[in-house]
């Protein structure tokens, strides 16, 4: 079976950028250099199981690493494959998910189970494209799997690598455009895939670790990016009360929109307007006026 993403059909000729040959090279040694200098010892980069992996690249959209470390364990005593995740109900696995934010990412990866499970032994796909298929995974998640599973050279871009690429190519520039950081990645990845001396793994470590530092000692790279937000406030925010209120639903099943209302000190419109939306996602369904976990 092929390990060769997509978009390594395009070759170096045919991208735009703004790197010469020696640009290039230099930029990549800079990252090996700064990524060696501030390399990062996770859990999740001690095995190459593809499941233990991708559930380390899930865990990590859009949450801290320390608290990622907290949960990334027992996550994997608690359902140590895909199969063990799939035969677990869906509340279990909900439940198993609080704290790490984003209920949705925890949904996709049980359907994930589910679906990988029942069409592939429990065994998840090798190849970039067919990684992309599943439930929950993006291109960087696909990306991630096939670097640090497989050692396969992947266009690798999450807010960490951006900032990489941002700081060391992009330095006097401000909305700087996706399209523009990609094609510098690519790049990269492509100068990695046919290097006899440098594998994924490393490479994509070293984008990581240096863009973590980088944040932490600079003025965030990220902010000079076009697609830069800053994320919206959680408290009070209609998000918290979705996230209150299926919590509430997993503590106690089979309950109404009034009594989730007293119980979460909700106005019943707020609930009724979350509870519509937790069903449409496909979080809860509803019998008799009365709300549970789907499953």
């Amino acid at each position: 079976m092929s390990h060769e993403p997509r978009w390594q059909e395009a070759r170096t000729a045919k991208m735009t950028t703004p790197l010469s040959t020696e640009a290039l090279v230099a930029f990549v040694h800079k990252v090996l250099s700064e990524g060696q200098l501030h390399y990062r010892d996770f859990a999740w980069r001690q095995t190459r199981d593809p499941y233990a992996i991708l559930l380390s690249e899930i865990m990590l959209q859009q949450t801290q690493v320390a608290r990622v470390s907290k949960y990334y364990d027992n996550w994997l005593k608690t359902f140590p494959s895909i199969d063990a995740l799939a035969a677990t109900d869906t509340a279990s696995v909900l439940e198993a998910w609080q704290g790490l934010g984003y209920n949705r990412r925890g949904l996709a990866l049980k359907r994930l189970a589910d679906q990988v499970s029942a069409q592939r032994a429990g065994i998840l796909p090798e190849s970039y494209e067919e990684l992309l298929q599943l439930p929950g995974v993006g291109p960087a998640t696909a990306a991630g799997v096939m670097a640090f599973a497989h050692n396969v050279s992947a266009a690798y871009l999450e807010t960490n690598v951006r900032s990489v690429v941002l700081h060391e190519i992009y330095a006097d520039s401000d909305e700087v455009c996706d399209r523009e950081v990609m094609a510098v990645v690519k790049l990269a990845a492509e100068y990695v895939h046919t290097s006899s001396t440098i594998d994924a793994r490393r490479w994509n470590y070293a984008l990581l670790d240096y863009g973590a530092w980088l944040k932490k000692n600079h003025v965030n790279p990220s902010r000079r990016s076009k697609q830069h937000t800053r994320q919206s406030k959680f408290e009070g925010s209609f998000r918290q009360k979705r996230a209150q209120l299926l919590r509430a639903i997993l503590l106690a099943p089979d309950i109404s929109a009034a009594e989730l209302a007293q119980h979460c000190k909700l106005e019943i419109e707020d609930v009724e307007q979350a509870l519509d939306a937790l069903t449409r996602e496909g979080f809860i369904e509803i019998a008799d006026n009365r709300y549970r976990i789907k499953n």
